[in-house]
């Protein structure tokens, strides 16, 4: 009988091509947009002049780890694993949907109402997100690629923050309108959409860049061995 290695990092099935790594990275890019969606409920309002949701806290790193799966696997594999977080958040709507269908006892009223007041908001979270998550992210797979063969494969900080710097303008847009039209002023409106983009291309320049160097570099050092 045959011993299977320990070593997630090290199983590979040669038959199909997927490795540990994809999985991993795969697994952490569908996780990262999920709690992403679940934190766009709140809305974060800082002096009265800088309003945006807590989603967009933990979104770049989520784009970051699409710029690694396109680097290092390419577009069709990352455009593979976009349409795989597609059905996920459709599949967290529709559960999180069933749970306020059902009933609660008496004594767990509040939690209850809490519930349904959060989950019942998710689904206009996950509309917007679906839309701005396929507009951005494909175009920022498809820009990082044509950038990466623009500068022959140097420079991936251009990559990572120019393919980004046009792709959140696909996702920020819808997501902002379809998601808090009606819900917030106007004012506050136009804030978010501006504050979420500076602040994403923000976070993706100054954190989530060197970041993915990191783990571009390390993949490839683990593929390598294999």
């Amino acid at each position: 009988m045959n011993k299977v290695s320990d070593n997630p990092l090290k199983n590979r099935d040669v038959a199909t091509g997927v490795n540990a790594p994809l999985l991993i990275v795969t697994a952490l890019f569908v996780t990262l947009y999920l709690v992403s969606n679940v934190m766009a409920v709140k809305v974060i309002g800082i002096f009265g002049l800088f309003y945006f949701d807590a989603g967009t806290i933990t979104f770049p790193f989520a784009y970051m780890l699409g710029d690694v799966l396109t680097e290092i696997w390419g577009y069709r594999t990352a455009r593979r694993v976009i349409w795989l977080t597609l059905f996920c958040n459709i599949l967290m709507v529709v559960c999180t949907q069933i749970g306020v269908w059902l009933p609660s006892p008496e004594h767990l009223h509040q939690t209850e109402q809490a519930y349904n007041h959060i989950f019942t908001y998710v689904p206009r979270i996950v509309v917007a997100s679906l839309v701005g998550f396929l507009l951005g992210e494909l175009s920022n797979a498809w820009f990082m690629e044509r950038i990466k063969k623009w500068t022959k494969g140097r420079h991936l900080w251009l990559r990572t923050i120019g393919s980004s710097a046009i792709a959140y303008i696909f996702d920020a847009v819808p997501f902002v309108l379809i998601a808090f039209a009606g819900v917030v002023t106007t004012k506050e409106l136009l804030l978010m959409l501006a504050l979420q983009y500076v602040a994403k291309l923000a976070i993706e320049a100054l954190f989530a860049t060197p970041m993915a160097y990191m783990a571009i570099n390390y993949i490839n050092k683990l593929l390598l061995r294999q």
